[in-house]
């Protein structure tokens, strides 16, 4: 298991640690830590979507890490909003734009080689059309 785990890239394994860090923050903020409604709120739904971007992002599937890397952004736009609440929303906010802005960086950072390796066959492509 270890050796499945080392042959991954690092960049691939803190991003798919961050989706299910926030994927968990989502739930335990909205469920009892700090919910909007006491006992719980609807809101606790808005991890779901996390959820159909983690086993990708395991798998290292390109097309998943591309959508991914656009629904991230919402997480880190919502910490960002709710980072101007008070008491432990704040931190939750905070915590949760951090998570989610680190697993945002560490897929462009893994796919940056990648979007260049197609680039630059594309480019070869066209030029051997020619």
């Amino acid at each position: 298991m270890y050796k499945k785990i080392l042959s991954k890239n690092p960049y691939q394994l803190i991003a798919t640690a961050a989706f299910v860090d926030v994927f968990i923050l989502c739930v335990a903020w909205e469920w009892f830590l700090s919910p909007l409604r006491p006992g719980g709120s609807w809101l606790i739904l808005k991890g779901i979507p996390l959820l159909f971007a983690i086993p990708g992002l395991w798998r290292g599937k390109i097309y998943t890490m591309q959508w991914a890397s656009m629904l991230i952004l919402l997480y880190i736009t919502e910490g960002l909003v709710r980072i101007l609440e008070s008491g432990a929303n704040f931190w939750l906010a905070f915590l949760e734009t951090f998570l989610a802005t680190t697993g945002f960086v560490c897929l462009l950072i893994y796919l940056k080689p990648i979007k260049k390796e197609a680039k630059s066959l594309a480019k070869k492509k066209l030029q051997a059309g020619e």
